[in-house]
């Protein structure tokens, strides 16, 4: 790992050793929900000694039907990140769609730390990469279910062109046929030649489009697959995580109950300390 590509993102170091979670809901449902979800998952890490961020969406801009829910929108959702951001003293990471974007929810997120995150869907969009970087925010990228590990250092080039260096990668599996990912555990070692890894284990285990107008998933391999993933070295770990999943208004298919968050986390510590020993 180049040490010259960590960085800061409020109390996270983002590369620097010491495995971090970024997790929360798919998407804001409620403030009531959001609040509760940021809580509990920070008690956890808070025990475990895992730098934790807070994720969600304020918008689903690629759900399968016009008919999903897509969230509360920007402004009430960067209200609701911003409350958490400030109530929790965590730092929150969130999805932009559109160059406008950038700048919008920078703004409205105010003094709390803010990683935006490009989706996969969109890492090759150049306005909305160079959009970000001007943010002077921290910046993920998610690769793109049709990129090959190798081509992402393209993305991270054109962000750091834009002045901002700090970035990091997430892997969230390569289309696979239709309808199914998999993951080249390869892509690790690899893209972290470019920027520190995350490795996403909730959008791995999806089967795009794979359900009767939504995505489905296959949840039982999320902790498979992320201790596979700590093994062969990541710097954080991304999971969509829920109280109640058959519930969730998006991607509830393969998002982490709740409950088996704590047991993941000690599986993965063990694994991490037993890799970096």
């Amino acid at each position: 790992m180049h040490h010259d590509f960590n960085f800061q993102l409020g109390d996270v170091t983002v590369g620097g050793g010491k495995l971090f979670l970024i997790a929360g809901p798919c998407v804001l449902e409620s403030e009531f929900h959001a609040r509760k979800m940021a809580d509990t998952i920070q008690r956890t890490t808070s025990d475990l000694g895992v730098p934790y961020i807070f994720k969600a969406s304020y918008d689903k801009a690629n759900r399968t039907s016009i008919h999903s829910f897509r969230g509360p929108g920007l402004t009430e959702g960067c209200r609701v990140l911003r409350a958490i951001g400030e109530a929790n003293h965590l730092p929150i990471l969130t999805d932009v769609h559109t160059p406008e974007q950038c700048s919008q929810v920078s703004e409205a997120i105010g003094s709390v730390d803010v990683m935006l995150q490009i989706p996969a869907f969109l890492c090759r969009q150049t306005d909305l990469l160079i959009a970000a970087a001007q943010s002077g925010r921290a910046i993920n990228v998610k690769k793109g279910q049709f990129v090959a590990p190798w081509d992402m250092r393209h993305a991270v080039a054109k962000i750091h062109e834009s002045g901002n260096r700090r970035v990091a990668l997430t892997e969230r599996g390569a289309s696979f046929g239709y309808n199914n990912l998999v993951v080249d555990m390869r892509s690790l070692p690899v893209m972290r030649g470019y920027a520190p890894v995350i490795f996403d284990g909730t959008h791995s285990v999806q089967t795009p489009s794979g359900g009767n107008g939504v995505s489905g998933g296959q949840p039982e391999f999320i902790p498979v697959l992320t201790r596979a993933a700590v093994a062969a070295g990541v710097d954080g770990i991304f999971l969509e995580v829920h109280d109640n999943p058959a519930e969730a208004k998006s991607d509830g298919a393969n998002a982490l109950p709740l409950n088996l968050l704590r047991p993941t986390l000690e599986r993965l510590l063990a694994i991490h300390s037993a890799a970096h020993a």
